[in-house]
């Protein structure tokens, strides 16, 4: 494994347990089995190497990638998808959230906005393909940003509810019952 990708995954396993706050560059540095120097010669800064890692292990790449498959198939069909890896991305990511959620109100203005513009990015891919599909006829008229964030807030929520608000002793449906009903709720707002 490459020096820069060995240190990203072990910012994400530090971050993920101890927070942005409570891991420091000298442990990641440690824990990766590289000099603190060598850490700083792939990211200069610990807020550098916070952002890719973000960037890197955030739903951004995944959903990317996934654009191109659903391309072809049904409107209903590429949201299931979607929501499926989102809520997979969340799960794997569920340390790296929780701490986020208990500190983002101690982080610097800089760190907000590192995090923020990845939600952003995230937002305008998933705007996209809504306006893409709108192209096709399948849509109708809706600002797709706006679309984009209440389609995944939905999905957000129900991680968030399921898992940090102890809430699944209330669950009616399993989870794929749930992102059917979802999909088939904002489809029908959405579709023309």
């Amino acid at each position: 494994m490459k020096t820069k990708d060995r240190i990203l995954k072990t910012g994400l396993k530090l971050f993920s347990k101890k927070g942005y706050l409570g891991a420091t560059t000298k442990e990641i540095a440690k824990t990766a089995g590289i000099a603190e120097i060598t850490l700083f010669r792939h990211f200069p800064s610990k807020e550098r190497l916070f952002e890719e890692v973000i960037n890197t292990y955030s739903f951004l790449p995944a959903l990317k990638g996934l654009l191109p498959e659903i391309a072809e198939l049904s409107y209903e069909e590429g949201l299931r998808i979607i929501a499926k890896r989102f809520l997979d991305s969340l799960t794997i990511r569920k340390g790296l959230i929780q701490i986020m959620h208990s500190e983002i109100h101690r982080y610097s203005e800089k760190i907000h906005r590192i995090y923020h513009s990845i939600i952003d990015e995230v937002f305008k891919t998933l705007a996209s393909y809504f306006a893409e599909m709108q192209k096709k006829g399948v849509l109708k008229a809706f600002d797709t940003e706006l679309g984009a964030r209440a389609f995944l807030g939905m999905f957000f929520s129900y991680f968030d509810a399921e898992n940090f608000l102890m809430l699944k002793k209330y669950r009616r449906t399993d989870t794929e019952t749930t992102i059917k009903e979802f999909v088939m709720i904002f489809a029908e707002g959405t579709k023309k």
